[in-house]
């Protein structure tokens, strides 16, 4: 059995907590969150603590946390649980700064922490079988990856001042899903963004709709499109070209059927938010990390995907003001 504390209950902390009640040999033991009614919802949910972050660190019946506080916060923790002799599972990013997540990892290492970072998508189903079926050779080399990803509405105005930006926030889920799709690491990056869907967004310095080419030593190239509006729902679709074919996964609808009528086609709307697209990714990847505990397996996604999935934002953020291509070495050094 896998004892978990969560650190934060708000939305994301809510989620997580499910998961792991629904997850077998997973068990909630804790929750810390400076706002009270938030802790006592989960207390009340699912007959846990609450405890101070400190208190946590320190307690015997806790082996495993999960961090779902503000960015700003998610280094300094990954360090104070690695060092208190815990495994660490992490919300996307580990840090807004590159040199900030490069010196927290080193704490990971020097301490042989379990850090697993939370990058859920590679845990949904359909984006698995699709990674499952390039294993296994069906559409031969990968060539290129084609990834849509679009909100069906923006956060709200108080989320953008603390985000780091759309490439930072949103795309950085893309960028781990493109690494992961094309079996290589990235060796240029060439993005265009601009404020489509609301003025104010651009008013924070920031954008709402971005496309990135991104490029690998071989040639191999992933095209990203995001876009914070989608006046039909949650848009999320991928598909991968290789040498001997083509995999794709489509849209998530509230229903998979399709009416036909002397008036046409019908299908059910998209699904309308990220956690009902993903709530079985939620599950699948707490499930995955009690296996890693429970076994003695390596963490994936490892603090290194976090840290290149944004360095990939980085590179992004760079091509947009310099209007070129950047190269990785630039970031990476």
């Amino acid at each position: 059995m896998v004892r978990f504390a969560v650190l934060g209950a708000g939305r994301i902390g809510q989620v997580h907590a499910g998961a792991i009640a629904s997850v077998k040999g997973a068990k909630l033991v804790a929750v810390a969150d400076p706002v009270e009614a938030a802790a006592q919802a989960l207390r009340t949910e699912y007959g846990c603590d609450i405890r101070t972050i400190d208190q946590i660190a320190a307690s015997d019946d806790v082996d495993a946390t999960v961090i779902c506080t503000p960015t700003s916060t998610h280094a300094d923790l990954i360090e104070q649980f690695c060092r208190a002799g815990k495994a660490v599972f992490c919300e996307k990013p580990i840090d807004l700064n590159l040199a900030r997540v490069r010196d927290c990892l080193r704490v990971v290492e020097e301490t042989n922490g379990t850090l697993m970072v939370g990058f859920n998508r590679r845990f949904d189903p359909d984006f698995a079988a699709l990674r499952a079926a390039i294993d296994a050779g069906q559409i031969g080399t990968v060539e290129m990856v084609t990834l849509t990803s679009r909100d069906p509405a923006p956060p709200h105005y108080d989320y953008f001042p603390t985000s780091g930006g759309i490439f930072r926030d949103m795309t950085i889920h893309d960028f781990d899903v493109a690494r992961w799709m094309l079996g290589e690491e990235v060796e240029t990056v060439q993005a265009a963004a601009s404020v489509l869907t609301d003025p104010k967004i651009g008013e924070w310095g920031d954008y709402d709709s971005v496309n990135v080419i991104l490029k690998t030593a071989s040639g191999k190239q992933a095209t990203i499109t995001n876009s914070r509006r989608a006046s039909y729902g949650y848009d999320q679709r991928i598909e991968v070209h290789g040498a001997l074919g083509a995999a794709s996964a489509r849209n998530t609808h509230t229903a998979n059927i399709e009416i036909a009528t002397a008036s046409g086609y019908q299908r059910p709307p998209l699904l309308d938010f990220f956690m009902t697209r993903y709530k079985t990714a939620y599950a699948a990847e707490i499930a995955a990390f009690v296996e890693t505990l429970t076994q003695g397996m390596p963490a994936h996604p490892t603090g290194h995907d976090g840290m290149m999935a944004l360095a990939l934002a980085e590179a992004a953020v760079k091509s947009v003001a310099e209007v070129r291509v950047v190269a990785m070495s630039e970031i990476l050094g």
